[in-house]
């Protein structure tokens, strides 16, 4: 059988790993990148069995989401890898990982390996996994991170709960500092959140809500690293919300600890008054914060305190949002509007695109060591082609994902993906 040898002429190359921005053209073989560059067949047509015009259109590494809830197994009726599969692929994302809070937990190996069988079955996108740091994400007993590092988690957290015991994560810490694994916390002192669902203040006093302190995010943050100094382990803080978390982290980073942070679209994208009188679909975990958080989470962005976007993708069905405020389920979909939403820090001249682009796939790859998120002759032809400038509406009812619990219905965007190509197999043609 003849190798299958695909393409894409007149792009523009983008690599954010490189710094490369240019014409030109990239040929996939097999699955595989295997050339590309500005004179790629500029002496004449290729031998090839496709050609893709890809029209001036950026030519890009596959986007990797690093903040996924799939809800397979255990909450099917919200989500499935299928599904999320598709709606992954729709936005531009080549390789997602999931979050452990599915049920079963993934706190054992066969979790891992199911998720793995089941990923490979949809043939939609890459998924990997995350294994938890505590068993049934108790807070108490640590899992066999090694183990399941073996079988194939990329990382260890648990998830929307904050490993709270400063016993157990200074134990997780040493754990993984031996096994060279990397802790991933949801940073939040439960205590101080107690029952609150919103961003603590003003509009949360006039709804007559409970509110969250930023303190709580920025607390966890501090006692964290205080740890991190006494075990030399890595450490990552996710979905940064607040101003005073984005210069700990800064400060962190400066003294030379091996941390790193990343954020979701919903703290540079949106502030608290989104909630307006009671939308749940605003409520999200961490909640939506002030206007000056957001415009800090936009600094800490530009100037690279904070490392990754990810969508923090968290399907919900309508029975478990359509409640009163307090009883509303906390999260919101983010597959399909994490490229546009991410697209949004360069139109409005925060972030060039190279910068941009590399918070949603070099530097979540390189995070989770795996090799994608870059143009490398040899590598799965993990790509995507994006169209910068087009405008259009984001519209819940369109949107691929099972659940459509998106806070942004009806907001005008501009840019989206084209094509997704996962080892080199188109995976989403617009």
């Amino acid at each position: 059988m003849s190798e299958e040898r695909i393409a894409y002429l007149n792009a523009r190359l983008l690599d954010p790993e490189s710094g490369l921005d240019t014409p030109g053209a990239l040929l996939t073989q097999d699955g595989h990148i295997a050339d590309f560059g500005p004179d790629l067949f500029k002496d004449g047509a290729p031998s090839v069995s496709q050609v893709i015009d890809c029209k001036g259109l950026c030519l890009t590494p596959g986007l990797v989401d690093m903040r996924v809830q799939l809800r397979e197994p255990g909450e099917e009726h919200k989500e499935t890898i299928e599904t999320a599969g598709d709606a992954a692929a729709t936005g531009g994302v080549t390789t997602m990982i999931c979050l452990p809070n599915t049920h079963p937990v993934i706190d054992d190996v066969s979790v891992v390996e199911f998720i793995a069988r089941r990923a490979q079955d949809a043939n939609r996108v890459k998924i990997k996994c995350y294994g938890s740091v505590t068993r049934g994400l108790k807070g108490a007993e640590l899992t066999e991170m090694g183990l399941l590092s073996e079988a194939g988690a990329v990382a260890f957290t648990d998830g929307i709960k904050p490993v709270a015991d400063a016993l157990v994560m200074r134990r997780a810490l040493s754990y993984a500092k031996g096994f060279g694994l990397l802790i991933i916390q949801h940073p939040e002192d439960p205590s101080l959140a107690g029952d609150g669902v919103m961003n603590e203040g003003e509009i949360a006093t006039r709804l007559g809500l409970g509110g969250i302190p930023t303190q709580a995010e920025v607390i966890m943050i501090e006692r964290d690293l205080r740890l991190v100094e006494l075990t030399g382990a890595r450490y990552h803080a996710a979905h940064l919300s607040t101003a005073s978390a984005v210069e700990a982290i800064r400060s962190a980073k400066k003294r030379g600890l091996p941390v790193t942070c990343d954020t979701a679209p919903h703290y540079f994208a949106l502030n608290e008054t989104a909630v307006g009188d009671y939308r749940t679909f605003a409520k999200v975990s961490p909640p939506l914060r002030s206007e000056d958080d957001r415009r800090a989470i936009v600094d800490g962005l530009a100037d690279g305190t904070i490392d990754a976007i990810a969508s923090d993708h968290a399907p919900h069905d309508q029975d478990s949002k359509r409640l009163p405020f307090h009883q509303a389920e906390c999260g919101a979909i983010g597959l399909e509007t994490l490229l546009p939403l991410t697209l949004e820090l360069v139109h409005n001249g925060h972030l060039d695109l190279l910068s941009a682009l590399a918070k949603v796939s070099r530097a979540p790859a390189e995070l989770m060591g795996l090799p994608c998120g870059r143009l490398t002759r040899g590598a799965p032809a993990d790509i995507v082609l994006i169209d910068l400038d087009t405008p259009w509406q984001i519209a819940e009812e369109k949107l691929r994902s099972k659940s459509k619990n998106t806070p942004y219905d009806a907001r005008p965007v501009q840019g989206r993906a084209v094509r997704t190509v996962v080892n080199g197999r188109t995976a989403y043609s617009a």
